[in-house]
Formats: structure tokens, C-alpha cells, sequence
């Protein structure tokens, strides 16, 4: 068996049907749609859910939980790792990080330093938050941390 003469087994394919071809195709003139009606336009039919006008059953039970998702602080996140590019006694913040596409957006609540990778060069960071590894790394290496 080699990859160029691989073939689907027989029966498992078949021809794509194609309505609306004559009245001798048995899907011919209306296209197995019927006369009429809302299913019978193009694009028609009803929403998932819909039960006809009725309350929906989604609608009819009641909400449990609560999600703190939509609460959650979002902050631009990046790692010691990715501050290497930078040269030596660099001043870094969120606005630099977004115009170098360091972070793909600015965050409301800033910038948030990462412990991943390895420093070698000081830097002074501007930053919101700093993680306990990124602040060692970040200091063993001779830079500041100035929190916003």
C-alpha cells in the first residue's frame, strides 16, 4: 500500500445531490422544500431554541452559580525572558512594550512582569504588578522595579 493509489472504501463517498436539476430528478421545481412558507425561503427557518413564540425551556430555568470571569483584572503580560531584547539601563513600560509588539494591547490595569526565562542585563521596568520570581531575577541582576 503506498499513499498514491490510497482510496476511500467502496460506498463510503457518494455524489453530492444536486436539487432543483428537473421535475425527472425527484428534488426538481421546488427542491424538496415544498410550497411555501418560511422554510421555504432562502435563508429561513427559526433561531436554535426557538419554540414557536412559547418561553423558550433555556429561558425557563433558573440561573445557578455566579462567574467572576467578567470581573477579572486583565493585565499585559510578559516574561523576564522576552526583556533580553532590550539594551542595558533601558527604561521599560507598557507603552514601549506595545510599540516594540512586545504585548498585542494595551491593558486598563497595566503591566504585569512574569518570572519566565533569564535576565543578564539591568533594566528599570515600570510596571503594575511583578511576580516574586520576575522581581528576584529582575534585581539579582542590578535593575529597579518602579510600581505604578
Amino acid at each position: 500500500m503506498e499513499l498514491n493509489n490510497l482510496k476511500p472504501a467502496v460506498g463510503a463517498t457518494t455524489k453530492k445531490v444536486r436539487v432543483g436539476r428537473g421535475i425527472g430528478s425527484g428534488i426538481g421545481k421546488t427542491s424538496g422544500k415544498g410550497h411555501k412558507g418560511q422554510n421555504a425561503r432562502s435563508g429561513g427557518g427559526v433561531r436554535p431554541g426557538f419554540e414557536g413564540g412559547n418561553i423558550p425551556l433555556i429561558r425557563k430555568l433558573p440561573m445557578r452559580g455566579f462567574n467572576n470571569k467578567n470581573f477579572a483584572r486583565k493585565y499585559a503580560c510578559v516574561n523576564v525572558g522576552d526583556l533580553e531584547a532590550f539594551e542595558a539601563n533601558a527604561v521599560i513600560d507598557q507603552e514601549l512594550l506595545y510599540q516594540t509588539r512586545f504585548i498585542g494591547k494595551r491593558s486598563e490595569y497595566g503591566l504585569k512582569i512574569l518570572g519566565d526565562g533569564n535576565l543578564s542585563k539591568p533594566l528599570t521596568i515600570r510596571c503594575n504588578k511583578v511576580t516574586k520570581q520576575a522581581r528576584e531575577k529582575i534585581e539579582k541582576v542590578g535593575g529597579k522595579i518602579e510600581e505604578l
